[in-house]
């Protein structure tokens, strides 16, 4: 009887391990799953974050284009050629500052997204399934040694 208690410590082990194995499997059927949707949810970000900015730079050139036909119908009533002398610097300054304004918000957008990774400490999830088999394996070297 004594060989049987012992055989089956061991059977009971060997299920213990193989569960804690498929266990693992399946916990990596997941993490792989929520990986892609992770990605997937990165990439409609990214493209969200595109469609923002490409909104936000349509409106500024649209602000731009609005203040540059004020700058020249002003320029023109007071009898000045709009395409020569300080009215032209002061198109020429608007361009140039909202061309530095849309190059600000494409690096700002740029280090959104970098900073907006997964953590690198969890990249698999896998160590709670390495706990629960170092777990398991305890309770069975305790079973035996009792």
């Amino acid at each position: 009887m004594s060989q049987l208690a012992s055989v089956a410590g061991l059977v009971g082990t060997g299920l213990s391990v193989y569960a804690t194995g498929r266990q693992a499997s399946a916990q990596a059927a997941l993490t792989k799953a929520q990986n892609a949707q992770y990605v997937a949810q990165q990439e409609a970000l990214t493209q969200l974050a595109s469609a923002q900015q490409a909104a936000q730079t349509r409106e500024r050139q649209d602000t731009l284009n609005k203040t540059l036909a004020s700058v020249r119908a002003r320029a023109s009533a007071s009898g000045l050629d709009p395409n020569d002398g300080s009215a032209a610097a002061v198109s020429e300054g608007l361009q140039t500052d909202a061309a530095q304004d849309i190059a600000e918000d494409d690096s700002i957008r740029a280090a959104r997204l970098a900073a907006g990774r997964r953590s690198l400490l969890n990249t698999d999830g896998s160590l709670t399934t390495w706990l629960r088999a170092g777990s398991t394996f305890a309770n069975a070297a305790k079973s035996l040694l009792d």
